[in-house]
């Protein structure tokens, strides 16, 4: 479908205004401090403090405006101009050195012309995209020698389900292009946005070969029995920050982390 950025960007251009008035994003509390990222993310990113970062598919910045709070010279990368435009404005309100930049995540050597100690990029990234040797080779130019890609991101099995986790709705592998004109949005259900969206599933093996080929090397992988959001339905959190569906009592993949070097 050759039209996906159209659909996505409109998608999110629309869905931007109400995350920013969400509970889930609690901007509250982000203005006055919260660091955003995950403990996860943390831990894998390390110190960061006077490291160059790049942040692809950064939404309105709140992951990236926090290493800029956390010491790094932070660059986040966005499809939607509407959440650029509000990830400016909070770098500005926050005092921060952030850079915004508004671009196809393909296209993003074209638009930032440096390179970066890490690039990082987390949760619900990937599935907007249809060519993962093509993110990845953007990934590995986007890198200085000896840099490091940081990624977590939602595991693979749970595109599987339908949205109520009843039943096998997807194809594990990427089989092409998926089109779905939804309501809402994962900070709301009911909130009046009717969007079209175009994503794709893409398997491990699929991930995993397109970094392995653009020339990065793996330094560590993990697998996590818990959502760290709760974004799917039917959540409860057994432990705080740690959401499991109610309805499983078997352990199941929520997401995966991995890391990679630039030799």
């Amino acid at each position: 479908m050759t039209d996906y950025i159209k659909y996505n960007k409109d998608t999110w251009n629309k869905k931007t205004p109400v995350h920013l008035a969400s509970a889930f994003y609690d901007m509250d509390s982000f203005l006055h401090g919260r660091n955003s990222l995950t403990s996860v993310e943390l831990e894998l990113l390390g110190e960061v403090k006077g490291l160059s970062i790049l942040h692809l598919q950064c939404h309105f910045g709140q992951d990236t405006l926090s290493l800029s709070r956390m010491g790094a010279k932070a660059t986040g990368v966005d499809l939607s101009d509407v959440a650029i435009n509000k990830a400016k404005e909070l770098n500005d309100q926050l005092g921060l050195d952030a850079e915004f930049v508004c671009c196809d995540v393909y296209e993003t050597p074209s638009h930032v012309e440096k390179q970066f100690d890490v690039v990082y990029s987390s949760f619900g990234a990937i599935g907007w995209l249809p060519d993962m040797e093509k993110w990845a080779e953007v990934i590995a130019r986007m890198l200085k020698p000896g840099g490091r890609f940081v990624f977590a991101e939602f595991h693979p099995a749970v595109w599987m389900f339908d949205d109520d986790f009843t039943t096998i709705a997807y194809d594990y592998f990427n089989t092409g292009p998926l089109i779905e004109t939804s309501h809402g949005t994962y900070t709301d259900r009911e909130a009046p946005i009717e969007t079209t969206s175009v994503f794709w599933n893409h398997s491990f093996s699929e991930v995993l070969s397109a970094l392995i080929k653009s020339g990065l090397t793996l330094t560590s992988f993990n697998e996590y029995p818990y959502s760290p959001f709760n974004c799917f339905n039917d959540l409860e959190e057994k432990e705080q920050g740690k959401y499991t569906l109610k309805k499983l009592d078997k352990q199941f993949p929520y997401f995966y982390s991995l890391t990679m070097l630039k030799k």
